[in-house]
């Protein structure tokens, strides 16, 4: 996300920490940013990789925060939701394309699938279920960011902790 987004999410971060919420303010590995996950594949082989390179020339994009929406599965989930236009959504599309393209079969989330996805950028996160219901979270939190934009494509490998940041071709 561009500086201007990441900023207000980390204010939305440490607003839900201060009242005690759960917060991804607690996540302290250096590599916790706020992001939108577009996809998770088991291993970006060379395929993956040039076809993420072409999607990622077509940054920046424009996004629309649309409110706040919570999701129970497994863990609850706080989040900020993001309007799902068509360049929103043609982006991801081309995205799972790529990682369905050279991933074997079953080894992606369904809940990444084009038409099952929903966009957002999580605040919160925890494994007590109903963490969030019931609360007057929205009041404490800042307007979600207006405008935001998408920037950078990056991959977060869960096995070694390493980012990074997908090039665009040119």
């Amino acid at each position: 996300m561009d500086e201007a987004a990441e900023s207000a999410v980390r204010e939305a971060w440490r607003r839900l920490a201060d009242a005690g919420l759960p917060s991804q303010a607690r996540h302290r590995s250096p590599t916790n940013s706020p992001h939108l996950t577009l996809a998770a594949c088991p291993e970006l082989t060379a395929p993956i990789r040039w076809e993420l390179a072409e999607v990622a020339a077509a940054l920046p994009l424009p996004v629309r925060f649309t409110g706040v929406v919570r999701f129970e599965r497994p863990t609850s989930v706080l989040a900020w939701a993001l309007d799902r236009d068509a360049a929103l959504t043609g982006l991801h599309r081309r995205v799972w394309e790529a990682v369905v393209s050279d991933s074997p079969p079953g080894t992606l989330s369904p809940f990444h699938e084009p038409g099952r996805w929903s966009p957002h950028i999580t605040l919160g996160r925890t494994r007590r279920a109903g963490a969030f219901a019931g609360r007057r979270v929205p009041e404490l939190l800042p307007a979600p960011p207006m405008p935001a934009r998408l920037i950078a494509l990056r991959s977060y490998d869960t096995e070694t902790g390493v980012v990074e940041v997908l090039e665009p071709c040119s």
